[in-house]
């Protein structure tokens, strides 16, 4: 990581408020922002606000509605684009314009473009320094990086316990594990992931909505529900993501041999249904990830219980965990907690996660990272 003076700290830092501006809204495409600074101001804002719309160097360009003076720097949180797709390269925006010095954050994590956006810049005369708050900005696209480099979906586990690794009390209570600052953060990764999914027990119990509620926006994701005998459409009462207004957006995961009654119910309700097979008592983790390849869903936010959170785990099904701890336990071996009887000996048999980010809500505390397999 590049050894950077202040001021490329702050204005990088600016840049990736920028590009937090359209925070869940450009899948497949990754959240990048750009500044330009001439002197020590900054002249001109741009970030990407969607797939198909201008990157965001030419926001900023747009912006600026000038040519900018001699010396201006622009900063931009990830490496601009050397090829022309549905937007022109923005490597060759930069060298029009006229600006003489780049500063970028991250370097493109694809394989294919990887470095040759800085080289093209380098070799047209361009300055470019490299690496300035190079993890804060790598961390912006966690599903876009991913995504790029095994064109697969990002599958990430969220869960929230006790100290102790409970999920419920011994009756089954839930609510709340977590206090409400950890909660309205659970609902902007809602709002960042393009799938939201939980397991059936979750639904019976607690008839959740699945939408991501943050002020006065209410945007629902894909709902997935992982449900291979469609239990849930057995209750007494059907679960609000079969008949809300965003039942069009609820997919349930069934078995190739689930009853066809059922299977009829639910297309009935207006929801989809996944027919997948089974793999080890267990729905195909890995058709599912590939369906979602096919339908260009490349992130899922899986809301665990502690049955679901265990298979993920443990069979490495998932990418990347969000551990919510609360501070507070229940000492209770009767209540629900994660983990099978796995007779572990030592602890190099423990699951490990890398690329850990930590943050503190009051009292609970949010671990997340990469879940080494």
């Amino acid at each position: 990581m590049t050894s950077a003076p202040d001021s490329d700290t702050i204005f990088m830092r600016q840049a990736i408020g920028l590009a937090s501006q359209a925070w869940g809204q450009t899948h497949p495409n990754p959240l990048v922002g750009a500044l330009i600074v001439e002197g020590t101001e900054v002249v001109a804002e741009g970030w990407h606000k969607g797939a198909g719309q201008p990157h965001a160097e030419v926001e900023a360009f747009a912006a600026l509605g000038r040519a900018p003076a001699e010396g201006a720097v622009l900063y931009v949180t990830l490496e601009p684009c050397s090829t022309v797709g549905r937007t022109g390269a923005c490597t060759n925006a930069i060298i029009d314009c006229g600006i003489r010095k780049v500063v970028v954050g991250a370097v493109d994590p694809n394989p294919a473009h990887s470095g040759r956006g800085l080289q093209i810049l380098r070799e047209a005369g361009v300055e470019v320094e490299q690496g300035i708050l190079e993890d804060e900005c790598n961390d912006l696209n966690l599903i876009f990086n991913h995504w790029i480099t095994n064109g697969t979906p990002l599958l990430a586990a969220k869960m929230a316990m006790t100290l102790d690794g409970k999920f419920a009390a011994a009756s089954g209570h839930s609510q709340w594990v977590t206090n409400e600052a950890a909660r309205e953060d659970v609902m902007r990764w809602r709002r960042y992931f393009p799938a939201i999914a939980v397991g059936a027990n979750t639904i019976l119990k607690d008839d959740p909505s699945l939408t991501s509620r943050l002020g006065s926006e209410v945007f629902c994701p894909t709902r997935f529900v992982f449900d291979r005998h469609l239990k849930t459409l057995s209750a007494p009462a059907l679960p609000k993501l079969y008949s809300d207004e965003f039942k069009k957006n609820t997919v349930i995961l069934c078995l190739e041999n689930a009853k066809a009654d059922l299977v009829e119910k639910a297309l009935g309700c207006g929801v989809g249904v996944w027919m997948l097979p089974e793999d080890d008592g267990h729905i195909d983790w890995s058709v599912f990830r590939a369906r979602c390849a096919e339908a260009g869903i490349c992130g899922v936010y899986i809301e665990a219980g502690p049955t679901l959170a265990t298979e993920v785990i443990e069979a490495a099904k998932v990418d990347y965990l969000f551990i919510y701890k609360a501070a507070k336990f229940l000492s209770d071996a009767a209540a629900s907690g994660i983990g099978s009887n796995r007779q572990t000996v030592k602890m190099t048999e423990a699951f490990e996660l890398a690329d850990v980010q930590h943050a503190i809500f009051g009292s609970d505390v949010l671990t997340r990272g990469r879940l080494l397999k």
